[in-house]
């Protein structure tokens, strides 16, 4: 008798911008989410121009596989706080840093979301520390992550440490 194969399911974070110029600061979040492993629906929807769109997104995305979805967005930055309302899935938050107030608006419009409707904040244009929180956040599920993460770090500190040892033997030529 065959036993039957049981399809494990990937990890799958949405990767969702308020306009196509956030595309340059998104571009390494996306790229760290599939080196470690991580399936990404990516796409451009306005909080503002396509509202029902971004509703709707929010509304099916559990049924669609998502289980993570980081949002950018500049400016007023509605766009994560919008999808957190319409979803029970985490929502981290990207403030992109806009010609106006350096990025701070968008900041502010991400991080003072109101009770109950949470939405994980990263630093402006902080994408690469989007996705590896969604990585840390994604491996209480998904436990193969876990070693996957530790691996990254540790590369963190090997480099510090080549970084400090080039630094001890320019100091040998003062």
């Amino acid at each position: 008798m065959k036993k039957a194969i049981k399809a494990v399911k990937e990890p799958k974070v949405a990767v969702i911008m308020g306009s196509d110029s956030d595309f340059s600061i998104m571009k390494g979040c996306i790229k760290l989410l599939k080196d470690f492993g991580i399936s990404t629906e990516v796409m451009v929807c306005s909080a503002h121009r396509t509202p029902d769109k971004a509703a709707e997104f929010a509304k099916n995305s559990e049924n669609n596989g998502v289980d993570l979805i980081i949002a950018a967005a500049g400016k007023a930055a509605h766009l994560p706080g919008v999808l957190a309302a319409y979803t029970s899935l985490p929502v981290i938050g990207v403030p992109v840093k806009s010609s106006t107030m350096d990025g701070l608006d968008s900041l502010l419009s991400i991080v003072q979301m109101p009770s109950g409707i949470p939405v994980a904040t990263v630093a402006i244009d902080g994408a690469d520390n989007a996705a590896l929180l969604a990585v840390q956040m994604l491996s209480i599920g998904y436990q193969d992550l876990r070693p996957k993460m530790r691996e990254y770090k540790n590369n963190l500190s090997r480099k510090v440490e080549e970084k400090n040892k080039a630094l001890q033997e320019k100091l040998k030529e003062i």
